[in-house]
C-alpha cells in the first residue's frame, strides 16, 4: 500500500491551486480585455454617431440654404417675368389706346371731308346750273348777233365762212413764204457757219497758236556763242541739219536757245536729240551731222517700237503686229491739248475694259479698240480725212478683226456703230479727255474760250451779265426778270447750250445756268 506524505499532498494542492488560479486569472484577464475592447468600440461608435450627426446637420443646413436660395431665385424670376409681361401688356394697351384715338381722329376727319365734299358738290351743281343758264343766254345772244351780222353784211353764214377761210389761207401762205425765206436764210447761215467751223478746225490744227505749242521744240544752249557754230560757214551746218531731219531750225534773238519747227513730231524729236548730241560733242560739221542724225534715227525706231510694246503690255493687249506697234509708239510724241496721245490711248483701253466687263462684253476686244482708237493720229500727216477713218483703214489693211475696225471708225460717229464697242469707245474717250488735269491749255487759249462762252450767251436778248466759271465747265447767265419769264429762262438755257454745242469744241460737257432773280429791299427807320 502506498503511503502519501504531507509534503506530497501539499505539492499536489499547491499545484491544483496554482492551476485554478491560472484558470481564474485567464478568465479574469479575458474579461478585462473584452471589457476594454467593448469600451473602445463603444467609444468609437459614439464618435462615429457624433460625426454622422454633425454631417447630417450640416447637410440639412446646406439643403435648407439651397432651398431658400432656389425659392428666392424663383421668386425673382417670377417677379421679373411678371413685370416684363405687365410691361408688354401695358405697351399693347397704350398702342391700342393710340390706335383708337387715331381711328377716332380719322373718323372725325373723314366725316368732316364728307361734309366738305357734299358742300362742294352742291356748289358745283349750282355752278353747273348757272353755267348752263349762261350758255343758253350766250347761245341766244350769239344767234341774235349772227342774224344781225348777216343782215348788215348781206352774206349768209356759209358765205362768210368761205370768205374768212380764203383770207386765212392767203395770210397763211404769206406767212409760210416768209417762214420759208427765214428758214432758207437760217440754213445758209448755218451752212456758212458749219463750213466756217470745218475750215476753222482745219486751220486750228496747223494754226500759229497751235503750232507754237505742238509743232515746235526748244533746245537749250550753254551759251549764245554756239549759235554761230550751229549755223556754220555760209550756213552749211544748219542747211545740212534741216535737210537730213526735215525740220526748220529757228535761230533768232532768243537767248541761249534754238527753236525747232516741224510738222512731224518724230522728226522734230530726232532733230532735238541730234542737236543736243552735237552741242554736247562740240564737233559740228556736215559729215558729223549726218552721222549723228543717222544714229539718232536708228535709236528712235527702236524707241518707238519699245514704246508700242510697253503700251500694249500695259493695256493688256496681246498679238499686236509689229507695224501696228510702231504706229502706236509714234503716239508717244503726239499731244492733244497738252495730253499725251499714247497715255490717253492706254487710259481709254483700261476704261473700255472695265465698262465692257460690267456690260457682259469681251474685255479683250474692248481694250484692243481703246488702245487703237487714236492710231490714225500717227498717220494723219501722211493721209487725208478724219483720224478715226484713217486708223480704221490702217487696221483693216493689217488684218484686224472687223469688230475692232468698226469700233475705231465709229468712236467719233464718222460711221454708224455696229455694236456697243463704238459707243463705249466714245464714252471712254470723253472720260479720259475731260478728266481734271488731263488736258492743259495755254492762258491765251483758255481766256479766249471763256470769252467766247460769255459772248455766245450775251447775244441773247434780256441777258444782263454772263460769267464763265468752273474753268469753263459752267456758264451762269443773269437775265432781266422784267423781260424774261421762268418759261423763257428754260428756253434760253436750252438755246444757249445748243449754240455752244454747235459753235465750240470741248471735251466733256458745259453746264448752262440761267438765273432769274427779283429782289425787294426796304429799310426800317
Amino acid at each position: 500500500m502506498t503511503q502519501f506524505t504531507w509534503y506530497d499532498v501539499s505539492d499536489a494542492t499547491v499545484g491544483l491551486l496554482f492551476g485554478l488560479a491560472g484558470v481564474l486569472g485567464g478568465y479574469a484577464l479575458r474579461g478585462l480585455i473584452g471589457r476594454w475592447q467593448a469600451d473602445a468600440v463603444e467609444k468609437q461608435a459614439y464618435l462615429k454617431l457624433d460625426e454622422a450627426d454633425k454631417e447630417v446637420r450640416n447637410r440639412i443646413k446646406e439643403a435648407d440654404i439651397q432651398a431658400r436660395t432656389e425659392v428666392v431665385r424663383a421668386r425673382e424670376e417670377f417677379e421679373k417675368s411678371t413685370k416684363s409681361r405687365r410691361k408688354e401688356l401695358q405697351d399693347i394697351e397704350d398702342r391700342l389706346t393710340f390706335r383708337e384715338e387715331n381711328m377716332d381722329k380719322k373718323a372725325a376727319l373723314l366725316e368732316k371731308k364728307d361734309q366738305t365734299l357734299a358742300q362742294k358738290q352742291e356748289e358745283l351743281q349750282q355752278r353747273d346750273e348757272a353755267l348752263r343758264q349762261r350758255k343758253q343766254e350766250a347761245d341766244r345772244r350769239y344767234a341774235e348777233a349772227e342774224q344781225r351780222l348777216q343782215k348788215l353784211a348781206g352774206m349768209t353764214h356759209d358765205e362768210a365762212r368761205r370768205d374768212i377761210q380764203q383770207r386765212a389761207e392767203q395770210e397763211v401762205r404769206s406767212e409760210a413764204g416768209g417762214m420759208i425765206r427765214r428758214v432758207q436764210e437760217e440754213a445758209r447761215e448755218t451752212a456758212d457757219r458749219e463750213a466756217a467751223r470745218i475750215v476753222t478746225m482745219a486751220i486750228q490744227r496747223y494754226a500759229l497758236s497751235h503750232a507754237s505749242e505742238s509743232m515746235t521744240s526748244t533746245v537749250p544752249l550753254p551759251s549764245d556763242d554756239i549759235k554761230g557754230r550751229i549755223i556754220g560757214r555760209e550756213g552749211r551746218n544748219i542747211r545740212t541739219l534741216e535737210a537730213v531731219t526735215g525740220v526748220n531750225m529757228l535761230i533768232d534773238d532768243t537767248p541761249e536757245a534754238v527753236v525747232i519747227s516741224g510738222f512731224d513730231p518724230v522728226r522734230r524729236e530726232i532733230a532735238r536729240q541730234a542737236l543736243e548730241q552735237l552741242v554736247a560733242d562740240g564737233r559740228i560739221h556736215p559729215a558729223r551731222i549726218e552721222e549723228v542724225v543717222q544714229s539718232v534715227t536708228e535709236n528712235m525706231e527702236k524707241t518707238i517700237y519699245e514704246a508700242g510694246e510697253a503700251a500694249a503690255y500695259e493695256a493688256q493687249v496681246q498679238g499686236v503686229p509689229a507695224e501696228i506697234l510702231r504706229c502706236i509708239g509714234r503716239l508717244k510724241f503726239r499731244t492733244s491739248f497738252s495730253q499725251n496721245v499714247l497715255r490717253h490711248a492706254i487710259e481709254v483701253a483700261h476704261l473700255m475694259g472695265m465698262m465692257a466687263g460690267e456690260l457682259g462684253l469681251d474685255p479683250l476686244i474692248a481694250r484692243r479698240i481703246g488702245l487703237f482708237h487714236d492710231i490714225g493720229k500717227a498717220l494723219d500727216h501722211d493721209a487725208q480725212g478724219a483720224h478715226a477713218l484713217i486708223g480704221a483703214e490702217f487696221l483693216k489693211r493689217n488684218g484686224e478683226d472687223p469688230v475692232v475696225v468698226n469700233g475705231v471708225a465709229a468712236h467719233h460717229e464718222d460711221v454708224p456703230s455696229e455694236g456697243l464697242y463704238g459707243v463705249l469707245c466714245s464714252a471712254a474717250d470723253a472720260i479720259s479727255s475731260s478728266r481734271p488735269g488731263a488736258r492743259v491749255e495755254t492762258v491765251g487759249v483758255y481766256v479766249q474760250r471763256l470769252e467766247k462762252l460769255e459772248a455766245i450767251a450775251n447775244r441773247f436778248e434780256g441777258v444782263k451779265k454772263t460769267f464763265a466759271v468752273q474753268a469753263g465747265r459752267e456758264v451762269r447767265v443773269m437775265v432781266d426778270p422784267g423781260q424774261i419769264s421762268d418759261q423763257d429762262a428754260m428756253v434760253m438755257a436750252r438755246d444757249i447750250s445748243q449754240q455752244i454745242s454747235a459753235t465750240m469744241q470741248f471735251p466733256g460737257q458745259i453746264k448752262v445756268v440761267v438765273v432769274r432773280e427779283s429782289r425787294c429791299v426796304e429799310y426800317a427807320k
